[in-house]
């Protein structure tokens, strides 16, 4: 009979439940080897191929993504719910997302944006059921004109019941779907066929949909029988704690979906502590054979990792995942839904972004511009850790990048210390970097690597080299007091000005010591503005204490920075 809505709701939470991670000791992480120049993938949830399409030419090729992931191509069972798309009954190209002609469209269409295609492939099972499928075909459960008969199936016609029994695992069914032989030389070529035929299309690479219910071994033998065995794979194989079958056994054959990835950032951003995330990725799959995401179709219904209902919390998570050196990033973009089973809007027909519930997290301008930040920053790790110990943390990517979060709940005032050239870079995660300059707002560099930013509660700021600032962030004062100090003694500035804290001790503006007894602070101020100010020192109880005489004064030039060198008057 045709799998149960509900019944296919239980088991694949319970499938992915298994990935959450507790208990494990956490070892140095490796850095990423991805796939291509460009790694991070965006996968499109059952969006139609003409959607697909248009989104690679006007977000995803300019945002720099590198893979497009999109949902089966295959021929399927009838049916309004997502997960019809997963019960293939033919290797035709004939689903609801779009026919054999739009398919090779967007593959084309893709390619000319820059961005290489993923199609997912569910080869591990057939149907639960019979009927007359998206296609045309007419099937019954074990017999599938043209490709399959009673014999290419395994013969435990029972659910999985047991997930500690790889056999039960490998050899049984999955939600009721007949579970294919694929230990069968005839099922691995056929298999092979299949995909071989989107590869003729310019498929790039395939995600393996239920790669845990297949044996390694037959998976290496499918790989091998393909025109393209070096072909790049991802592999869905959920973790789950002291289980026989483990995503180790499949590193072998390709990429693996590191679920553990999404649950550890779930608990650090919904209860946890970001600051737990200096070594995100330890002691989970090899960076290089690691691909991480915050949610995806599974687990945003079942609850096991974030999702867009998270708000601020889900994007900062995003934000994290592609700002950090750990894995090939996955960047999830469905729709909202009120029942788990709910198919895509318009049958998947993208008519516009947010609109008819489509979410479109890809285009989000906080995300999608973290593509270019990491893009720009690949072969580097992570640098200058700062954190408050909380939900604050800031880290630069080599001398190329550098990304703040403030997670808590007020604002968040700190200098932060990177290894960026000096200058003016554009934050991207609030402007786009464009002709030169910058849409939004912009923070200078010194010379000493230090920038100071106030970031909202819930929001971040990014800065990477090839993103400059705008013309008129060049524009401010290079502070420079000559001051001795005791220990736990620093040197701070404030002035009449908001940028300099509007004569507000609390909102002084700490100076880098680096050149001790010189201390020195670059602060963005508009261009032909005349300010006052003061240098005072504070110790390490927060008390105060004011150089000497009359407030200072300087005027912003018309172009670049007023340098200001002073001498603390006692």
């Amino acid at each position: 009979m045709v799998t149960t809505p509900a019944r296919l709701r239980r088991a694949r939470a319970a499938v992915a439940a298994l990935s959450i991670c507790t208990g494990l000791t956490f070892a140095p992480a490796a850095h990423a080897t991805p796939p291509a120049a460009k790694d991070v993938t965006a996968t499109l949830f059952e969006w139609t191929y003409a959607s697909v399409a248009k989104a690679c030419t006007d977000t995803l090729g300019p945002k720099g993504y590198g893979f497009v992931e999109v949902s089966p191509a295959q021929e399927h069972i009838q049916g309004p719910q997502w997960w019809t798309s997963y019960q293939p009954v033919s290797y035709r190209i004939a689903g609801r997302l779009g026919d054999r002609a739009a398919f090779q469209s967007m593959v084309n269409t893709c390619h000319a944006a820059g961005v290489k295609v993923i199609a997912d492939a569910v080869i591990n099972h057939m149907s639960a059921g019979s009927g007359t499928g998206t296609g045309g075909t007419v099937y019954t459960k074990y017999n599938y004109p043209g490709y399959y008969q009673d014999q290419d199936f395994h013969s435990c016609r029972q659910p999985i019941t047991n997930y500690n029994d790889r056999s039960n695992v490998q050899n049984c069914e999955l939600v009721n779907l007949a579970d294919l032989d694929t230990g069968s030389a005839y099922v691995q070529q056929t298999i092979a066929n299949y995909l071989n035929d989107l590869g003729s299309l310019g498929v790039d690479g395939y995600r393996i949909d239920a790669a845990k219910h297949i044996a390694a071994t037959d998976l290496a033998a499918i790989k091998a029988k393909m025109s393209n065995p070096n072909t790049y794979w991802v592999q869905e194989v959920i973790y789950g704690a002291g289980e026989p079958i483990q995503p180790t056994e499949y590193t072998g054959t390709g990429d693996v979906d590191e679920f553990r990835s999404g649950t550890w950032l779930k608990s650090a951003f919904n209860g946890g502590t970001i600051a737990s995330l200096s070594n995100w990725g330890s002691g989970l799959l090899p960076s290089a054979q690691a691909r991480t995401f915050v949610d995806n179709w599974d687990t945003e219904r079942n609850g096991s990792t974030l999702n867009y209902t998270y708000g601020n919390t889900y994007t900062l998570a995003n934000v994290f995942m592609l700002a950090f050196p750990y894995g090939s990033p996955n960047v999830y973009s469905g729709y909202s839904f009120t029942n788990t089973d709910d198919g895509p809007p318009n049958g998947g027909t993208v008519k516009a972004c947010y609109t008819n519930g489509w979410n479109c997290v890809h285009a989000w301008q906080q995300v999608a511009n973290m593509v270019g930040f990491r893009n720009a920053v690949a072969g580097t790790g992570v640098t200058n850790w700062w954190s408050n110990g909380a939900n604050a943390i800031g880290f630069g990517r080599g001398s190329k990048g550098y990304l703040a979060i403030n997670h808590e709940a007020s604002a968040l005032t700190q200098t932060f210390q990177t290894s960026l050239p000096a200058g003016s870079y554009c934050d991207v995660e609030h402007g786009d970097p464009a002709g030169g300059g910058c849409t939004g707002p912009s923070y200078t560099v010194g010379s000493d690597g230090k920038f100071t930013a106030t970031i909202g509660a819930g929001d971040s700021v990014a800065l990477y080299v090839g993103a400059p600032g705008s013309a008129t962030a060049a524009h401010g004062a290079s502070f420079a007091v000559n001051a001795t100090t005791s220990f736990g003694q620093n040197i701070y500035v404030v002035g009449d000005s908001a940028a300099l804290g509007g004569w507000d001790t609390t909102k002084a503006l700490p100076l880098s010591s680096a050149a001790y007894p010189v201390w020195k602070l670059d602060v963005t101020m508009a261009a032909g503005s005349s300010f006052q100010y003061k240098y005072l020192r504070k110790d390490a109880s927060g008390a105060v204490t004011w150089e000497s005489g009359a407030n200072r004064t300087g005027t912003v030039p018309a172009s670049g920075m007023l340098a200001l060198n002073d001498t603390w008057r006692n």
